[in-house]
């Protein structure tokens, strides 16, 4: 675990054991939050998860529900969140469950805790994930680091050269080699790890068929009770960085394949990656004429009255896989971290 993240361990822990979870409610928490996941598995063994933020086990998503029902708070369908924004019930704090991506063991392993719970949720789907044309080029990062005892590239900015014989060493390479490809053109970024990929052996289609379900089970899946199918995009671009024409494109043409596709109309949509340097004011307007009721990013925080007027730039609520603790969840849902993390503002929409 990083520095950085064991910072954030020290002040869940922190605010757990002064009670500010429960007393500083009234100051930063608000109507409600929309909770993201990606996967939802038992724990992987071995030192190398890169990755390992992604996922949770399904024995803490069971937690997870539990401690929020204990807590007096409502799980809800995405569709009843947005009308408590517009309609509030005092004193009813309300949580929303997001999957993105559309990975097998979100029906393997988490349909099951949820509907022991009882609680709906929303599945954000990518239409090259489903059809294996688009690429999980993080995981093919991680496998071909795992394969591989060094990593030598040359690449636009200079020669990366790190070694990768130990699962620290792994680990320090990964985190090098993905920030500075995140920092420079996606194409590249792509280009690259393909070619990484290539040397390690890797077969980048074969893991998109062994993580993500294939267009006929989310056929299957929509309509199912609990069960709302949103848009992700065709092949999961940072749209900011793209013309446009290809965000418009990557927006519009996703809503209409799921809703050829399920034969369902599709209202909710989520940017892939979701940080302020993958989707801006630029992609909300596009959601918007898009014709989405809503679109989620990653910008953390909770939900309040002044969201109704921006409900194309919603905040969500990572559950990390580095935080799987009662702590880190109780702190989560007070609102206090983000009310450290945002200096205090409600909104973050430019």
């Amino acid at each position: 675990m990083s520095l950085r993240h064991k910072a954030f361990s020290a002040a869940f822990a922190a605010i757990a054991a002064t009670g500010a979870d429960r007393w500083g409610r009234g100051l930063a928490q608000g109507r409600g939050a929309i909770l993201t996941l990606h996967h939802v598995r038992p724990a992987a063994s071995g030192g190398f998860r890169p990755n390992g933020l992604l996922e949770v086990t399904p024995d803490f998503l069971d937690r997870a529900l539990s401690l929020i029902r204990a807590e007096g708070y409502d799980v809800v369908s995405l569709d009843e969140a947005l009308a408590r924004l517009a309609a509030p019930r005092p004193g009813r704090f309300f949580v929303t469950l997001t999957f993105d991506d559309g990975y097998r063991d979100n029906l393997d392993h988490a349909w099951p805790v949820l509907a022991k719970h009882g609680a709906p949720w929303t599945l954000y789907v990518v239409r090259g994930f489903a059809e294996r044309t688009a690429r999980l080029w993080w995981l093919e990062l991680e496998e071909a680091i795992r394969a591989l005892p060094r990593i030598a590239l040359d690449l636009p900015g200079g020669r990366f050269d790190a070694a990768a014989g130990s699962d620290a060493e792994k680990q320090r390479a990964f985190d090098q080699l993905y920030w500075r490809l995140r920092k420079g053109p996606e194409a590249s970024l792509l280009s690259v790890i393909s070619g990484l990929a290539a040397q390690a052996g890797i077969d980048p289609t074969a893991l998109v068929e062994r993580e993500c379900l294939p267009a006929e089970t989310l056929r299957s899946l929509a309509g199912a009770p609990g069960v709302t199918i949103g848009a992700h995009t065709l092949s999961h671009p940072m749209l900011a960085r793209h013309p446009e024409e290809v965000a418009r494109q990557e927006i519009v043409e996703s809503k209409a394949w799921l809703e050829t596709t399920l034969e369902t109309p599709i209202r909710h949509f989520a940017y892939p990656v979701g940080d302020p340097g993958s989707a801006g004011p630029r992609e909300f307007a596009l959601a918007r004429e898009a014709g989405y009721v809503s679109a989620v990013t990653t910008r953390p925080g909770h939900l309040f009255a002044e969201h109704v007027g921006h409900l194309h730039a919603l905040p969500r609520v990572s559950l990390n896989g580095l935080h799987q603790s009662e702590a880190a969840l109780k702190a989560l849902l007070s609102g206090l971290p983000f009310l450290l993390w945002n200096r205090g503002r409600k909104l973050s929409v430019g």
